[in-house]
């Protein structure tokens, strides 16, 4: 499980780099920059997610095949995976599109949409390479094939600064874009990252015998709609979690300017150690679904309880360090006294749930595994929009308590989720 779930958390760990590094390269061209690129951000991530979850079928697919021995049919799955891709790419570019004069008509400021509108112009040139990286990824890894999607994402890292570096400011004699560079930087590294991919495949192929080469392209339906209806509430959950913290930063937007300066460094620490489950997750989804291909009772829940076990452990401890020194944690990224001391709280009641955040986002990969991608759906569903968000309303506003009510809502909402997820993954792992 540490073989396959450590390199799939650095993985993690470079992706959020990059919108980091973007973040950081922007300073020098102002707040107005930099509000645009985070709105921006906001807006094409959330979409794109939508996308991505469809192809989260995969995981439950292709391991299942690999650990049944069944190469061909691995293969098969990962050509279904390419068209659904492309099918989703206009939908989701055009989505992204009509999105941005949805934000001028909702009064976004005009200076910041001056920087914002051209940006996720060319972060939609990306669409199609983030989409192609997402199937070869869930394809590589469902066959232990790990090392080029961590090589893919910590270059890229490299690409994107040096891309920035050229493009937003107009080195080497590039034009000076401003922030829409930085958008043709990240789509430049997206592609990168697939082009990297697909020579990991085409490797793979030459080493093995080429089976991929010898099978029909043309598209499965009947398998492509297997994965949708596999990825559909995947993607759901996704939407349903990256929606949830959304709207909580928009409730934050209501009070005084440190409580949301705190609240979204609060956000970026706790999103930082959300990374290291969520490489866990994604190895608990191959582990488990090949132990179902080999019909192997014993090993699926050894999988899934290992998985539980080392996000248990990296969680409990990041828990720790935020309840012991949350100060100390805030001020790596800022020094202003009030946002350290109003962050310092917020990461306290955040300690309370970062060990259920973690069981809850690895039992929704152990049960991808297992097939199920709908119980994670609902619960999530119950516990974020039907309990977590009317409690963090409530004593935010209600009650006053502003940020730390936000934050008492979010966290008794992920401790209940987490819970639920684990008692369900119990049930269907004991059900098998």
């Amino acid at each position: 499980m540490l073989r396959l779930a450590a390199p799939l958390a650095l993985a993690e760990l470079s992706w959020m780099a990059m919108g980091v590094a973007d973040t950081i390269m922007a300073g020098p061209l102002g707040a107005a920059a930099v509000g645009a690129g985070s709105l921006g951000h906001m807006v094409f991530y959330p979409i794109l997610a939508g996308g991505i979850g469809l192809l989260l079928g995969m995981d439950t697919l292709v391991a299942q095949s690999f650990g049944a021995r069944d190469l061909r049919d691995c293969r098969r799955t990962l050509i279904a995976g390419c068209w659904l891709a492309l099918l989703l790419t206009a939908p989701l570019a055009l989505a992204i599109r009509g999105a941005i004069p949805l934000l001028s008509a909702a009064g976004a400021n005009p200076r910041v949409m001056l920087h914002c509108a051209p940006y996720m112009k060319t972060l939609i040139w990306g669409v199609p390479s983030i989409l192609g990286y997402t199937a070869l990824r869930r394809y590589l890894q469902a066959m232990d094939i790990v090392k080029p999607v961590t090589f893919a994402l910590v270059s890229a890292n490299l690409v994107n600064l040096a891309g920035d570096w050229a493009l937003m400011y107009g080195h080497w004699g590039a034009p000076r874009l401003g922030l829409a560079g930085s958008g043709w930087s990240t789509s430049l590294s997206l592609a990168y990252m697939a082009a990297v991919l697909v020579a990991a495949v085409v490797w793979n192929e030459r080493r093995t015998g080429g089976l991929l080469w010898r099978l029909s392209w043309r598209p499965d339906f009947a398998r492509i709609r297997r994965l949708a209806g596999l990825g559909i509430p995947a993607g759901g959950q996704m939407a349903l979690e990256g929606a949830i913290f959304g709207l909580v930063t928009v409730l934050a937007a209501r009070l005084d300017e440190i409580s949301l300066a705190s609240h979204s460094i609060a956000v970026q620490v706790i999103s930082t150690t959300f990374m290291v489950p969520l490489g866990i997750s994604s190895a608990a989804a191959v582990r488990v679904g090949q132990a179902v291909g080999r019909g192997d009772r014993e090993g699926l829940a050894r999988a899934g309880w290992t998985a539980l076990l080392l996000s248990g452990l990296f969680m409990g401890a990041a828990g720790l360090v935020l309840w012991v020194a949350p100060g100390a944690v805030i001020r790596l990224v800022i020094r202003d006294r009030a946002v350290v001391k109003a962050g310092a709280v917020l990461l306290r009641i955040a300690a309370f749930f970062e060990l259920f955040d973690g069981f809850q986002v690895v039992a929704t990969g152990a049960l991808r595994g297992l097939g199920d991608t709908r119980s994670p759906m609902l619960v999530h569903l119950v516990g974020y929009w039907g309990i977590g968000l009317p409690v963090a309303s409530v004593l935010c506003f209600s009650y006053g308590w502003g940020a730390p009510g936000i934050w008492v809502g979010l966290s008794l909402a992920l401790i209940l989720i987490g819970i639920a997820l684990m008692a369900v993954w119990q049930k269907r792992a004991a059900a098998f």
